[in-house]
């Protein structure tokens, strides 16, 4: 078996590599899906998400907000897909920022928890990257 054969079978059977690309995909998907359903509402109606308290400092209104943010997210997901060492923490800023709209919003502390564990996810994967995304 060659080098780069053999280096390939240690990897690809590799646990540590093989939760490396679990995180890669979900976190190139998620944002893309999430950032998608700005436009459609089919899975909720995201600006009800929006804090009042952010709503009333914002430039426009909380639904064209709201379809700024599914770009970022979309773009977001992109950057994870192609390299996920730089978009693994903007995805992780990305949740903080959602994290403190739910504090503010009050009544959405689940969300707000579920987004945290997702943040730590995405800061696992910036932290495996520095390993597999060479």
């Amino acid at each position: 078996m060659s080098t780069a054969a053999a280096v390939h079978t240690r990897v690809v059977s590799d646990p540590i590599y093989q939760g490396y690309e679990i995180l890669h995909v979900a976190f190139s998907v998620a944002p893309i899906v999430a950032g998608a359903d700005k436009f459609a509402h089919l899975l909720t109606n995201w600006d009800s998400y929006v804090a009042p308290a952010i709503a009333r400092i914002l430039p426009v209104s909380v639904h064209s907000f709201m379809l700024a943010v599914g770009v970022v997210e979309i773009i977001a997901g992109i950057l994870v897909a192609i390299k996920p060492r730089v978009g693994a923490y903007i995805v992780a800023s990305w949740l903080l920022g959602i994290i403190i709209n739910l504090l503010v919003l009050s009544g959405y502390y689940d969300i707000a928890l579920r987004d945290f564990g997702l943040m730590l996810g995405a800061s696992a994967l910036g932290r495996l990257s520095i390993v597999f995304d060479k």
